[in-house]
C-alpha cells in the first residue's frame, strides 16, 4: 500500500484540482480528504456513502437560564470574548467558544455546564474511482488534526479490505496541525506550489515541515508559464535543496470548466496536454 500527500503551504494552489486528476488517472483508489475544515472532493466526484460518523470535536458552554443571574462574571473572565451580554441576557457564541470550561468553574450559581460538539461528521463510501473517505468539521469547532487521523485511519482499513494499493491524500493547506497529520507516516508528499512571491514563501515553509519528517518530497510547479521567472526559480530553490520537481503545468481554463462540470481534468479531457503531464508525474511518483 502506497500513501501519497498531495499538500501546499497556501491556499488556491489547485492542489485539490491535482489530488481529483490523481485519483482519475489512478484507477482504482482510496481518496482521502484530509482537508476537513473546507473539504471540497465530494462536491466532485458525489461519493455513494456508506457510513456516516459523528465526530465529537470538543465541547460547548450551554447557559441554563432558569439559573442564571446575568451577573457577568462570565462574560467579564472569557478570554475568548466568547460570551456576550445581548437584548437583556447573558449569550454564548458557539463559534467563538473554545470549551475551556473556564466558564463553568466560575460561575457563582453553577448555570453553566459543557455539552459535547457533535456538528462534525466523517463519510465514506464509493465514487467513480474506487473509495472515498473524507471529513466535514463543523464551522468554527476545534482539533481538525484528529479528524484527520481519523480519516486516514479509515482510509487504511479502507484499502487493506478492498485490497486496493493507493491512498490518495488531498491535505488542507498551510503548515499547521492538520497538515502535520496529514504528512505523517506517508509514503511520499507532493507540494503543489504557484509561481509567485506568496507562493514561493509558502513553498520554503511547506519544505521546511517535509525535510523534518523525512519524506520523500515532490514538488509540482501550478501555473507555470505565468511567470517563467519565478518559475525558474523555484527551479533553482529545489536544485539547492535536492528536493525533485516532479513537473510544470501550464495554466489552463479547462481546469475551472471541469470543476464547475463536476468533473476532474482527467474526465473532462483526457487529451488534453496538462493531462498527459500529469499522467507522467503520477507515475513517477507512484513508481519511485
Amino acid at each position: 500500500m502506497k500513501e501519497i500527500a498531495v499538500i501546499s503551504g497556501k491556499g488556491g494552489t489547485g492542489k485539490s484540482s491535482i489530488s481529483a486528476a490523481f485519483a482519475s488517472i489512478g484507477g482504482n483508489v482510496v481518496l482521502a480528504d484530509c482537508d476537513v475544515d473546507a473539504a471540497n472532493l465530494y462536491l466532485i466526484f458525489y461519493p455513494d456513502n456508506d457510513e456516516e460518523e459523528v465526530y465529537i470535536g470538543g465541547e460547548k458552554a450551554v447557559i441554563d437560564y432558569s439559573l442564571c443571574t446575568n451577573c457577568g462574571i462570565c462574560t467579564e473572565k472569557c478570554r475568548f470574548d466568547a460570551i456576550l451580554f445581548q437584548n437583556g441576557k447573558t449569550v454564548i457564541s458557539d463559534i467563538s467558544c473554545d470549551g475551556c470550561r473556564l466558564c463553568e468553574r466560575i460561575c457563582p450559581v453553577q448555570a453553566i455546564h459543557m455539552e459535547k460538539q457533535d456538528k462534525s461528521r466523517m463519510y465514506s463510501g464509493s465514487f467513480r474511482n474506487g473509495k472515498m473517505v473524507y471529513g466535514r468539521l463543523a464551522p468554527g469547532k476545534e482539533n481538525s488534526g484528529k479528524l484527520v487521523n481519523k480519516v486516514r485511519e479509515k482510509a487504511k482499513q479502507i484499502a487493506s479490505k478492498e485490497n486496493i494499493h493507493v491512498i490518495i491524500i488531498d491535505g488542507p493547506p498551510g503548515i499547521g496541525c492538520p497538515v502535520i497529520s496529514s504528512i505523517t507516516g506517508v509514503d511520499a508528499a507532493v507540494i503543489v506550489t504557484e509561481p509567485t512571491i506568496s507562493g514561493i514563501s509558502d513553498l520554503k515553509r511547506t519544505l521546511d515541515v517535509t525535510s523534518k519528517f523525512q519524506l520523500k518530497t515532490w514538488v509540482l510547479i501550478n501555473k507555470s508559464d505565468l511567470n517563467k521567472d519565478m518559475s525558474s526559480r523555484i527551479e533553482r530553490l529545489c536544485e539547492d535543496l535536492g528536493v525533485a520537481v516532479a513537473g510544470k503545468l501550464p495554466f489552463d481554463i479547462q481546469i475551472v470548466e471541469a470543476m464547475v462540470n463536476k468533473k476532474s481534468i482527467v474526465e473532462f479531457n483526457k487529451d488534453s496536454e496538462i493531462v498527459k503531464i500529469l499522467e507522467k508525474v503520477y507515475k513517477k511518483i507512484i513508481v519511485v
